[in-house]
């Protein structure tokens, strides 16, 4: 992938943004979500978490099992009030 692909695509992240966030000094999923926001969009993770897991499985030369456990919320959409009557 290039640097400038797009990894979280709710919150606009791209590979060169997380990779620089592993490179100074994130070390978990959860660093790595506070730093960029990257997993806290619409989707909660649900699309760019595998992505991200297997960028800092990379990086740190370590096992998928090895990685903390995310924590992963239903997507939400907004509804108006009128909807809830």
């Amino acid at each position: 992938m290039a640097k400038d692909t797009v990894i979280c695509r709710c919150e606009e992240i791209t590979e060169g943004q997380i990779l620089e966030t592993i490179e100074n000094g994130c070390r978990s999923i959860s660093e790595i979500k506070r730093w960029t926001r990257a997993g806290m969009g619409i989707c909660q993770g649900i699309t760019c978490g595998r992505l991200i897991d297997k960028m800092l499985c990379q990086a740190e030369g370590i096992s998928p099992a090895d990685l903390e456990s995310r924590s992963v919320r239903q997507p939400l959409r907004p509804l108006s009030l009128n909807s809830l009557e």
